[in-house]
C-alpha cells in the first residue's frame, strides 16, 4: 500500500505538468514548476477516474474544488485535497494532476485507486453445521461489497473468536486469509482459518467471606456456571453468564434475610493444566427481620384478612423477592394484586414503605390505593379467519358489562387455548383501559393452525396358510373444526364447510377377509348453542377372521356398536369439572373364536351376546395446553355398567354348563380411574406423573366375572384406536409385550394399575410440528381379581422416546424400553438388550 503525505501530493504537482505560464501554448508544458512563483488559476473543470464504487462528485466535494473558484499553484489548496480524500480511507493511493490548462483556466483531474472489495468468504477448521451461525457473525461487521479495511478485519478476528469463547473455548484463534477474487475486479476472498481449540472448563469455583451460606449453596445459584465435575451440565466460563450468576447469589443472599450482601470482588486465573479457577469475595453483611407491618389505606378487606393472605409474621427472616410476589403476583394466586384484581379493581396499587429499620429488624408500611371497580366494556376477538366468533365467544368467562377479573382472563386463555384451533405461542391478550369511565376493554388476538387430521396408507399382503391375502389399507378423517349447518353453503366450503367447532370423524380400515374395521363419530360440543352441553352419536364395526372360511379352523369375531353421549360443564365444586353419561349397544358374534374365558376356564367360542351398558364419569380438567401440557392436571374417575340380570335370575339358571346362554346378555360393573399432573421444574423441562387403575366387578357372586371388557396390559397399544377393538381394554406398557404381563390370563385381567413418571423437553413448540423428547420410568402389573390385587406387585421398566405431534396426522413417535422384571428372561441368563422393547406411535397417544 502506498501513503500519500501532503508533502508527497506537492511534490507530485512539482513533477507534474500542473501548471504553466500565461504566454507559453496549450500543449507547451514547462517540466518544473516553482514554488517561488505560484500562480492563481480559475478552475475550469475537475474530472474524477478510478473511482468504480464511490460517488464522483462527492470526491469532489470533499477535496474542495468547485468551477469558478481560483486556486493557486503550487499552494496549499492541493495539498488540503489530497489529505481530505486520503482520510476517507477509501483509497490506496489519492493523485492530483493537471490535465490541462487554457490561459489562466485549469483543468484538474483526481486518480484515486479504490481499496479492494469484499465479496465472499469461506471456513477452514469448521463443521458445516456451524456455517449459518458463524455467517451471523460475519455480516454484523462487513457486507458484501464493502471495502475491506484493517478495522474490519480487526472486528471479524474478534467477533469470530468471542463466538467461540463464549462457548467455553477460550483458546480460540481465528486467522484471516486475504486473496484476490478472481470472480470480480478489485475484489478481495476472505479465508477463515479457524482453530477453537478445547473447551476450557472451571476446575473450581471459590468463595471467600461466607460465613453464613455454605460454598456449595452458592454454587447451586450459578445456573451458568459450574464446576466441571458437575453432572449433566458443561463446564464454561462466558462472561456475560458470569455476571447474570453473580447477581443471582446477591439474589439468593436477599431472600435470606441479608439485604446489604454483596460481591465485593473476583479473581479469575488459570492452573496449569490451563483450566480455569474462579474465587468470588463475599460481604454478607447482617441478617433482617420482619418486626411489624402495617396496612393503610384498605377499606374493601379488613386487616386481619389481608395479613392471612400475605402470610409473613413479625419475626420472619426478611425476603424482599417473597415479599413482591405476595404483593403482586403468585403463581398459586396467593397474592394482594390478585385478591383485589379479581374484584373487579383494576387500578389497585400497593406499595410498600420501610418505616423504620432497627439494627436488624425492619417496619413496613403497607400502602394500598384501591381505586373504582372496572368494569368490561368490549370484548373484541381478531385473528379468527377459519373459526366463527361464537365458537371463540362461548368459551369465554369474560363478558361485557360484567366486573373485570383476573382469575376470569387466565381461565379465558386456557379455555381457547384447549379448543386446539390456535396457536398457544402466539395468544395475545391486550386490555386498553379507560380511567375517565372506569371500564376496560379486552382484546383476544389469535392464530390460526390446522386442526384437521388425516390418516392414510396402502399396501399388499401375500396369501398365508392363515390368511387370502389382497389389499390393505387405512383411510381416515378427522374435522375437528366442522361446521353442519354450512353443508348446503357452497361458499362456506375451504375445503369443507368449518368454523362452528364440531367434531367429526370416519375411518376405514382392512387387511382384505382378516381384518377390517370401520367407524365414524360426530360431536357437537355445545348442544343448542347457549350452555356447554355436548353430545356424541358413534358407531363401528370390527371384524376379525383367521384361517379360510369353511374350515375347521376357521375363527371369526364381529362387533357391532353404537354409542350415544351427553356431557356437560359442571359449576360445582368449580367449573374444571365436567360430567358425562355416555349408552352403548353393542353386539359380538362369534365363531369359533377363542379368545373369551370366564373365571372357571370356560372358553365362549360361539353365539352372539349383547353388552348393553350406561357410562357415567366425572373429570376434572385444568391442563394449559393439549398437545404440549406444562402444568395443570387432568383426573377422570368412570363407571360403565350394565343392567344387573343376575338380581332376577334364579340359582339354577347359573348351574348350567351353557356359556352361550349364560353370557347372552353381558353383565358386569367396571371402574376407571385414570390421573395425570404436569409441573414445569425448569425452564422448558416438564414432569408427567401418572396413574392409572381399572376394576372390573361383578353385580353378583352367581355369575363371576365377565368374560367381556376385560383388560389388557402390554405392548404398544396400537390396536386401543379401534373402539375397543376386540372386546377390551388395551393399556400400553412400555419395554414390555403383552405376553410377558399377560401369559397367565389369556381370557384378560380383570384388575390392573400402571404408574408412570416421565420428563419432557420440548425441541420445537411451532404448532405446524410440535417435537419433544420424552425420558420415562412405569411401573404397572395385572391380576385375576380385586382379590389378587396388589398395588406394589408392578413390572418395572425405563427408557426414552420422541413424539412429533402434526396438525394433519396426530401424534407420531416412538418409545425405547427396558423391563426390568421378565422372570423368562432373568432365569435363562438373557443379555440386556433382549429385555428392551421398542414401540411405534402412531396417530394416538397410547392410553
Amino acid at each position: 500500500m502506498t501513503m500519500k503525505l501532503p508533502i508527497l501530493g506537492l511534490l507530485l504537482l512539482a513533477l507534474s505538468p500542473l501548471a504553466i505560464t500565461a504566454q507559453a501554448p496549450v500543449d507547451t508544458l514547462p517540466p518544473v514548476l516553482s514554488y517561488e512563483q505560484p500562480k492563481d488559476y480559475e478552475i475550469g473543470g475537475v474530472r474524477v477516474t478510478g473511482a468504480e464504487y464511490s460517488d464522483p462528485q462527492a470526491l469532489i466535494a470533499i477535496a474542495g474544488f468547485r468551477v469558478g473558484n481560483t486556486i493557486r499553484i503550487p499552494g496549499a489548496a492541493v495539498s488540503k485535497a489530497v489529505k481530505a480524500l486520503w482520510n476517507l480511507r477509501l483509497f490506496t493511493d489519492v493523485q492530483i494532476i493537471r490535465e490541462r490548462t487554457q490561459g489562466d483556466v485549469v483543468f484538474l483531474e483526481i486518480i484515486v485507486k479504490e481499496l479492494p472489495r469484499y465479496t465472499r468468504h469461506s471456513y477452514t477448521g469448521v463443521k458445516k453445521n456451524k456455517h449459518d451461525d458463524l455467517n451471523g457473525v460475519v455480516t454484523k461487521f462487513i457486507q458484501k461489497g464493502a471495502i475491506l479495511t484493517e478495522n474490519a478485519k480487526s472486528s471479524l478476528k474478534y467477533g469470530l473468536e468471542e463466538y467461540y469463547i463464549k462457548k467455553g473455548f477460550l483458546n480460540a484463534n481465528v486467522d484471516i486469509k486475504v486473496e484476490p477474487d478472481e470472480r470480480a475486479t478489485n475484489a478481495v476472498k476472505l479465508e477463515f482459518v479457524v482453530n477453537p481449540g478445547k473447551r476450557v472448563k472451571i476446575q473450581d469455583i471459590r468463595f471467600v467471606g461466607n460465613t453464613s451460606v455454605k460454598s456449595r449453596t452458592l454454587r447451586k445459584q450459578m445456573k451458568n456456571t459450574a464446576r466441571k465435575r458437575k453432572l449433566f451440565k458443561k463446564s464454561k466460563l462466558v462472561s456475560d453468564e458470569y455476571d447474570e450468576d453473580k447477581y443471582a447469589i446477591e439474589d439468593y443472599y436477599n431472600t435470606i434475610g441479608f439485604r446489604d450482601a454483596r460481591i465485593v470482588g473476583d479473581s479469575i486465573w488459570r492452573n496449569s493444566k490451563g483450566e480455569v479457577v474462579l474465587q468470588i469475595t463475599l460481604e454478607e453483611g447482617i441478617r433482617y427481620y420482619f418486626r411489624n407491618i402495617t396496612w393503610k389505606g384498605n377499606t374493601i378487606y379488613d386487616t386481619q384478612f389481608l395479613d392471612q393472605v400475605l402470610g409473613i409474621s413479625k419475626g420472619d427472616i426478611y425476603n424482599q423477592e417473597l415479599l413482591e410476589t405476595r404483593l403482586q403476583f403468585s403463581q398459586d394466586g396467593r397474592d394482594i394484586s390478585s385478591l383485589y384484581l379479581d374484584n373487579g379493581y383494576l387500578f389497585f396499587r400497593v406499595d410498600p414503605v420501610e418505616t423504620s429499620i432497627d439494627n436488624d429488624s425492619i417496619d413496613l408500611e403497607l400502602r394500598i390505593y384501591e381505586g373504582p371497580q372496572a368494569t368490561i366494556d368490549r370484548v373484541v376477538i381478531k385473528g379468527n379467519d377459519r373459526t366463527h366468533e361464537h365458537v371463540i365467544r362461548r368459551e369465554l368467562f369474560t363478558r361485557p358489562g360484567e366486573k373485570f377479573s383476573r382469575s376470569d382472563i387466565i381461565r379465558s386463555q386456557r379455555q381457547i387455548v384447549n379448543l386446539g384451533y390456535f396457536n398457544p405461542e402466539t395468544l395475545n391478550i391486550n386490555t386498553p383501559v379507560n380511567p375517565d369511565r372506569g371500564t376496560v376493554d379486552i382484546e383476544y388476538i389469535v392464530e390460526e393452525k390446522p386442526s384437521d387430521q388425516l390418516e392414510l396408507s396402502a399396501g399388499y399382503q401375500p396369501r398365508t396358510a392363515f390368511t387370502r391375502g389382497g389389499v390393505i389399507g387405512t383411510l381416515g378423517v378427522t374435522f375437528n373444526n366442522f361446521s353442519v349447518r354450512n353443508i348446503r353453503n357452497k361458499e362456506a366450503w375451504n375445503p369443507l364447510p368449518q368454523g362452528d367447532g364440531q367434531r367429526f370423524s370416519i375411518r376405514g380400515q382392512t387387511s382384505g377377509q382378516n381384518f377390517q374395521s370401520y367407524n365414524a363419530s360426530f360431536t357437537e360440543p355445545w348442544l343448542g348453542g347457549k350452555k356447554p352441553n355436548s353430545l356424541t352419536v358413534a358407531g363401528f364395526y370390527n371384524r376379525f377372521a383367521y384361517g379360510f372360511e369353511g374350515s375347521s379352523t376357521y375363527q371369526k369375531l364381529d362387533i357391532i356398536q353404537g354409542t350415544i353421549g351427553f356431557g356437560t360443564r359442571l359449576k360445582w365444586p368449580d367449573d374444571n369439572f365436567i360430567f358425562r353419561a355416555d349408552m352403548d349397544i353393542q353386539t359380538l358374534r362369534l365363531n369359533n373364536w377363542t379368545g373369551f374365558r370366564d373365571d372357571e376356564g370356560r372358553v365362549v367360542t360361539q353365539g352372539i351376546y349383547h353388552n348393553y351398558n350406561i357410562g357415567l364419569t366425572l373429570a376434572r380438567n385444568s391442563i394449559n395446553d393439549p398437545i404440549f401440557p406444562k402444568n395443570g392436571s387432568l383426573l377422570s374417575l368412570k363407571v360403565q355398567a350394565t343392567p344387573p340380570y343376575s338380581w332376577f335370575r334364579d340359582d339354577a339358571f347359573y348351574d348350567s354348563d351353557d356359556v352361550q346362554n349364560i353370557y347372552r346378555y353381558v353383565e358386569y360393573v367396571k371402574w376407571r380411574l385414570d390421573a395425570e399432573w404436569y409441573t414445569t421444574l425448569v425452564g422448558k423441562l416438564v414432569l408427567k406423573t401418572q396413574a392409572k387403575i381399572g376394576i372390573l366387578d361383578q353385580w353378583s357372586d352367581r355369575t363371576g366375572l365377565s368374560p367381556f371388557e376385560r383388560f389388557e396390559l402390554g405392548g404398544d397399544g396400537l390396536n386401543n384406536q379401534n373402539f375397543g377393538l376386540n372386546g377390551r381394554d388395551i393399556i400400553s406398557m412400555r419395554g414390555y409385550e403383552v405376553a410377558d404381563i399377560m401369559s397367565p390370563f389369556p381370557g384378560g385381567a380383570g384388575v390392573f394399575n400402571k404408574y408412570t413418571v416421565e420428563l419432557r423437553y420440548p425441541i420445537s413448540l411451532n404448532p405446524q410440528s410440535t417435537i419433544f423428547v420424552t425420558a420415562f420410568a412405569q411401573g404397572g402389573n395385572a391380576w385375576q381379581t380385586a382379590r389378587d390385587f396388589n398395588p406394589f406387585d408392578l413390572r418395572r421398566s425405563a427408557g426414552f422416546g420422541l413424539r412429533v405431534f402434526l396438525p394433519m396426522f396426530g401424534t407420531l413417535g416412538f418409545d425405547y424400553g427396558f423391563g426390568f422384571d421378565k422372570p423368562g428372561l432373568i432365569n435363562t441368563g438373557a443379555k440386556w438388550t433382549e429385555f428392551a422393547k421398542f414401540n411405534i406411535v402412531l396417530g394416538f397417544e397410547p392410553d
